[in-house]
């Protein structure tokens, strides 16, 4: 046997076999100036290579193939122990066979050859310092922790360019013990139930408001809470299915594990979640996309225990009754907007300010149209103490001393990552503690190089699912496709579903005078009335009236384009109250991103009557101090 293994450069051996350490290293000193050039490395039975050294390296077991470049190899197979092929006569025998095509440098264990090891035997990239290349053997190329759109978008992306792709997702339920499936907070708990219920919604305020003066007789309208809910979930539900199903065409293994990081490149799961089941991966890039979950204060004594969020109101089997939404951000005014449109009684406790972050002109005109519609807004008023009353109702202690009952108590005060439990304090992974957010540079990296994070739980990043797909797909490309492609988040579009929507695009007023200087920034506005909504003279709901004669609404609608004066007039900001803001402001964002001037807007011919052919006939800047409020009943429009 040691005639035979002195032929040879290294062995194959398994962990019980401990002795060939020693041994091999006596037998052949020179090993360590040698220098070898492996790939791929894959194995059945064998799981540890050795060198002239006690060094071994723990190798996957699915392939049968070795690649091995030597001059001293070139026209030999090669030497291998294991429990069936131990004895010195195979190993001989093994050893004096000549491969058929003399040239190639890659056998697989049955002796055949390989079409491509000539590509394979010529790339050097990961050639490590002693002479070896990097042996490291992973079960997937990318392992991506989080089924929500980014997670699923890039590991799409990742597997139609090659890769090897493990998906895990594992949804932990809210404190009302709400689960859902794949798809993650905007398919299940986000955007898409949220705007199916604007619609459901919206449908109320049309046959309430608007039906009777169009011609309609509705007398008894009803909403019916559980045929609302059942639509809803049934369409989610079917949404769930088609992206299990759009993972197994692209090739992407999905895995319904709750899963944590080992180290750099190993992650655990729990099938299911059972923690009893604990299941190791390894992978060469790791993406963590686990999103966001709603924050309940601590400081709020009951409220994590009797409140519902949005994680819960989409689902929510009982009718809500009278609610009160906790919080002033877009989720909280969407979720007291459509409960409010079918017909519930809705208060909003508002600490400071509303839609913190967006240009507060049209923060405060949705506001103002809310409480036109009968949501009462208890600004600068906050729960303090939530008990619930025999009857079922629970009661809120407010922090002006006020007490009140309510049926339904939702809490939007903000998200935080959904990082608990990924164990990224072993890696040392940099978290953000406010948010529990991870930090990422532009590349969408941590600070350990192999791990990424994209969406809602990387820090600073919109908390928007487009921008989730995108910065995962863009990823997916530098890693596996050689892109040099990276996410760009200025001029992102983004829409509020509230009663009357509200779009924007770029640089809010407050953000462009404080990043520009006021004497820099000239604003471009117009207040009018939708054309179909005033045909109708819409009212005031009662609670909203001052006296008998404060029936008539106010506007419905103002556009607003931000600009710089020094650069022309070029557009940085947009933004849009009214109907159908969406639809608006996404054809808007594509001019922004184009560096669209002042000057092109009125250049453009508007489409009449519409609400946005406003913005191809803005001519009173703020700065004028001239009233911006358009008269007339075209829309957006001019009549003449």
């Amino acid at each position: 046997m040691h005639n035979v293994l002195t032929r040879f450069d290294f062995v194959l051996i398994k962990h019980s076999q401990n002795t060939f350490y020693s041994f091999i290293k006596q037998l052949n000193s020179n090993f360590e100036n040698k220098c070898f050039y492996f790939r791929n490395f894959h194995f059945v039975n064998f799981v540890s290579i050795c060198f002239n050294t006690q060094n071994k390296i723990d190798l996957n077991k699915k392939n049968k193939t070795i690649f091995c470049k030597h001059k001293s190899l070139h026209n030999y197979k090669y030497s291998i122990c294991n429990n069936s092929y131990r004895n010195s006569d195979y190993i001989a025998k093994m050893s004096s066979e000549k491969n058929v095509k003399k040239h190639c440098e890659h056998v697989n264990l049955r002796g055949e050859n390989c079409s491509v090891c000539n590509n394979v035997m010529e790339s050097k990239e990961s050639k490590l310092e002693n002479g070896l290349s990097n042996m490291h053997s992973y079960d997937y190329d990318y392992i991506v922790i989080g089924g929500g759109p980014g997670g699923m978008a890039s590991a799409k992306e990742a597997a139609a360019n090659g890769a090897k792709v493990l998906l895990l997702d594992f949804v932990k339920p809210s404190n009302q013990g709400t689960k859902w499936g794949l798809g993650g907070t905007c398919v299940n708990v986000g955007c898409v139930p949220k705007k199916l219920m604007h619609y459901a919604g919206h449908m109320g305020s049309l046959f309430k408001l608007d039906s009777e003066s169009y011609g309609w007789e509705c007398e008894k309208i009803q909403h019916d809470w559980d045929k609302l809910i059942n639509t809803v979930q049934s369409h989610i539900h079917s949404l769930n299915f088609s992206y299990t199903v759009g993972l197994r065409s692209s090739k992407v293994k999905y895995i319904n594990g709750l899963a944590k990081l080992k180290n750099m490149n190993t992650v655990s799961y729990y099938l299911k979640g059972d923690k009893t089941k604990e299941v190791d991966v390894s992978g060469k890039y790791i993406l963590i996309a686990t999103g966001c979950r709603p924050n309940i204060p601590e400081d709020v004594e009951g409220a994590k225990e009797l409140s519902i969020t949005s994680d819960d109101i989409f689902s929510l089997k009982k009718v809500p009754g009278k609610t009160l939404i906790v919080g002033a951000s877009y989720v909280a005014l969407e979720c007291a907007g459509f409960l409010n449109s079918l017909g519930y009684d809705v208060s909003v406790a508002v600490r400071s300010i509303v839609l913190r972050g967006f240009d507060q002109q049209c923060a405060n005109k949705v506001k103002t149209y809310m409480i036109e519609q009968g949501i009462l807004f208890l600004d600068g008023i906050l729960p303090k103490k939530l008990t619930k009353e025999n009857n079922g109702q629970i009661k809120v202690l407010f922090s002006n001393g006020n007490s009140e009952l309510y049926d339904t108590v939702l809490y939007a005060t903000g998200r935080k990552g959904d990082t608990q439990g990924l164990n990224l304090q072993t890696l040392n992974i940099t978290v953000d503690k406010n948010s529990n957010k991870i930090i990422t540079d532009k590349y969408s990296s941590t600070n350990i190089s192999n791990i990424f994070a994209v969406g809602d739980v990387a820090f600073n990043c919109p908390e928007l699912a487009p921008v989730c797909i995108k910065a995962g797909e863009i990823l997916a490309r530098r890693l596996f496709k050689k892109s040099n492609e990276i996410m760009d988040y200025t001029y992102i579009p983004t829409a509020i579903y509230t009663p009357i929507e509200y779009g924007s695009c770029g640089y809010s007023e407050e953000k462009a005078y404080d990043t520009f200087g006021k004497e820099n920034v000239e604003i471009f506005l117009q207040e009018f009335n939708n054309l179909e909504i005033s045909a109708v003279h819409r009212k005031k709901h009662k609670k909203a009236q001052k006296d008998e004669f404060d029936i008539d609404i106010g506007s419905t609608c103002l556009s607003k384009l931000i600009c710089l004066k020094n650069e022309d007039n070029v557009v940085i900001g947009f933004h849009y109250v009214g109907p159908n803001a969406g639809e608006v402001t996404q054809g808007m964002a594509l001019a922004l991103k184009l560096k669209v001037k002042k000057s092109d807007f009125d250049n453009c011919i508007g489409i009449h009557p519409t609400d946005a052919e406003s913005f191809m006939n803005l001519s009173i800047t703020l700065s004028s101090g001239l009233s911006f409020s358009a008269k007339g009943g075209c829309g957006g429009g001019k009549c003449g």
